[in-house]
């Protein structure tokens, strides 16, 4: 019998490869410590081959409510009443155990959401690191006392909300629920999570991997639709603060819903990011930087580098490295090593993607890329190929709006005033980079420029240790570092009257 060659192979290749990810695994909601099941399911999809991997459930506001009274029973029971030394313990054997694990996890985000082996290996262990760094500061958590006067003793104390909602995307899906989870549970909360319908597989994964580990019922996951389960969660009265990371639409729906009872809330939403490269820019670096941060992860990342302003004395230059740069990503079948771009996400992804570039061409000039690969063994997947328009406007639909695709959009600047105009001349304010090697430059850029994160010279990396958060329409609060800790806690302030008692 021959063997199989082109997609029929890959397509083989990869429902082998779904049958070994999932095998003796139910992969259920997870609620109370158990698997929770519902009559009704939603398919999770292998965007390389568009082939169903299996179905999760689909949880609905009564499903919510379950994980809810699951989460404050943990809460109340026992897990409010532990140190931070006891929590730090706990998540560090959870951590053993993922961490034992990384190779399961990295397939099934692989398969899951189309990314290469390799990007898939690093944000599983990226989540991990993350989880630690948690794991570690939870123990340092201290109160303050505050020297008001000799009759005064006046102290803060920090208490954990209770139960908090979580609602993770379908881009960097293990990644970002350890940036909820890890600020969550070490600050002493429980949680109700929901993660994409498009990506939910790691998530209920390492849920699952905290059997025995975590007191039943502090993580709770919740699997569905974002307006059936997410919607239950973002409007839930029990639900004592709502931390979601998607697209600004819905950010703000999750808001809307959140300040009608008064909820706090954490909002991690689109951008539009720019990387500015002034004209004494080291290339070799500059070049390689914002197409690491257009291209990677096929472009569906909330601080993409979309918007390349180059001044017009090195235009033609940076023009030309890009475009050979772009030209030379590797499409193909996210399994394999030599593979650096794999499909998008999902179906309607590949549609908004595909309608930007259509819209683009009657904008702009089209310098490469801008459909699909021409490769019979991908023609099944949502492959796009990496685009790169020049002769844009800041004011063009491409430039101004969030594609969330690998789409670069060059332009072009004549003074540092135009620059800093350009890239502040958008509704969003995630992320910026600024290309120099003139430090006062770099200072004077990052001040001026309104965006949440700075990188310079390059894109990356993304370390648990600091904020990560934007401005404007990108965003309310942070996550990630210190900060995100103080977000799921509560101060309390304490007055105690020492003043003399009468006799």
């Amino acid at each position: 019998m021959a063997e199989p060659h082109g997609e029929t192979a890959m397509r083989e290749r990869h429902l082998s490869a779904h049958e070994d990810a999932t095998d003796g695994i139910e992969f259920s909601a997870w609620i109370g410590g158990d698997h929770y099941r519902t009559e009704e399911g939603v398919e999770t999809r292998d965007p390389a081959i568009d082939e169903p991997i299996l179905a999760v459930p689909r949880c609905d506001a009564r499903d919510v409510d379950a994980a809810v009274e699951a989460a404050w029973d943990a809460f109340d029971r026992e897990w409010k009443s532990t140190t931070p030394r006891e929590r730090s313990g706990v998540m560090f054997e959870w951590i053993d155990v993922l961490t034992d694990h990384v190779e399961e996890l990295a397939l099934l985000e692989c398969l899951d959401t189309g990314k290469p082996m390799a990007q898939a290996h690093g944000e599983v262990e990226g989540a991990i690191d993350t989880l630690e760094y948690y794991a570690s500061v939870c123990r340092a958590q201290r109160a303050e006392q505050i020297p008001a006067g000799e009759d005064l003793h006046l102290y803060t104390k920090h208490e954990p909300y209770g139960v908090v909602g979580q609602i993770v995307p379908w881009n960097f899906p293990m990644w970002a629920a350890a940036w909820k989870l890890g600020p969550a549970l070490a600050a002493g909360n429980a949680t109700v999570l929901k993660p994409s319908t498009d990506s939910p597989l790691t998530t209920i994964r390492i849920a699952q991997l905290s059997e025995g580990i975590l007191p039943d019922g502090v993580l709770n996951v919740v699997t569905g639709k974002g307006s059936e389960a997410g919607g239950a969660i973002t409007e839930h009265e029990e639900i004592r603060k709502v931390s979601f990371t998607g697209s600004t639409a819905v950010g703000a729906g999750v808001m809307h819903a959140a300040a009608d009872r008064v909820a706090p809330v954490t909002l991690e939403l689109g951008g539009k990011s720019p990387f500015v490269v002034f004209p004494d820019a080291d290339l070799d670096r500059v070049v390689d930087a914002v197409a690491d941060g257009i291209f990677y992860s096929t472009g569906e990342i909330c601080d993409a580098f979309s918007r390349a302003l180059v001044h017009e004395d090195i235009l033609e230059e940076f023009t030309d490295r890009f475009v050979e740069k772009a030209e030379s990503y590797v499409l193909g079948d996210p399994l394999d090593e030599e593979t650096t771009m794999g499909p998008l996400t999902s179906q309607s992804q590949f549609d908004t993607v595909t309608e930007y570039i259509e819209t683009g061409n009657g904008e702009a000039e089209l310098l490469c890329g801008g459909g699909r690969p021409d490769d019979p063994k991908l023609e099944d997947g949502w492959y796009v190929e990496p685009t790169v328009f020049g002769d844009v406007k800041n004011s063009d639909t491409i430039a101004q709006e969030e594609i969330f695709g690998p789409v670069q959009t060059i332009i072009p600047f004549s003074s540092y005033e135009e620059a800093i105009e350009i890239a502040n001349d958008t509704r969003y304010g995630l992320a910026a980079g600024i290309g120099t090697e003139s430090t006062s430059l770099v200072h004077n850029a990052a001040a001026d420029i309104d965006a949440g994160l700075i990188y310079v010279n390059e894109y990356g990396p993304i370390l648990p240790e600091a904020p990560y958060g934007g401005f404007k329409e990108s965003g309310a609060g942070k996550d990630l570092g210190l900060e995100a800790l103080d977000h799921y806690r509560k101060t309390k302030s304490v007055y105690v009257n020492l003043s003399e008692p009468s006799v």
